[in-house]
């Protein structure tokens, strides 16, 4: 369980300033990159590396706000609790995909007899004794 005191909900205006900001470096990265790509002058690897540092810039100017401090912390919680995880051995994982597997394959085939069945029951007995 996690002790830290609940830091407050509310957003300011530098903050909110910061999140158009970067929205607008993003949206200015992917114009950019249809813009200089109507005419084929640049190669697109290279409008693709100008949307790419347009993220990242965005990404910084992002990460300065209550949001993205909550984000990061966030992250590290569960880079955190992803070093609690026990993960099975390769053994076990083989060992317990063949039975899913053949669990399946049991439960495919009473599914079908049962629809065999239920179909033989209706419509070879049911409908013929009212016809």
């Amino acid at each position: 369980m996690n002790t830290k005191a609940e830091q407050p909900k509310g957003t300011n205006a530098a903050d909110i300033g910061k999140l158009v900001l970067a929205g607008l470096v993003l949206a200015a990265g992917i114009f950019a990159y249809s813009w200089f790509g109507r005419d084929g002058s640049i190669s697109s690897s290279i409008r693709l590396l100008g949307v790419l540092a347009a993220f990242v810039v965005a990404s910084a100017i992002a990460a300065f706000t209550a949001l993205g401090r909550r984000v990061r912390n966030f992250i590290a919680e569960s880079q955190f609790e992803m070093r609690k995880v026990v993960w099975p051995t390769r053994d076990e994982t083989i060992k317990t995909t063949g039975i899913i597997i053949l669990v399946v394959i049991v439960l495919s085939l009473l599914l079908g007899l049962i629809d065999l069945i239920l179909k033989s029951v209706i419509l070879d007995w049911l409908l013929k004794l009212g016809g």
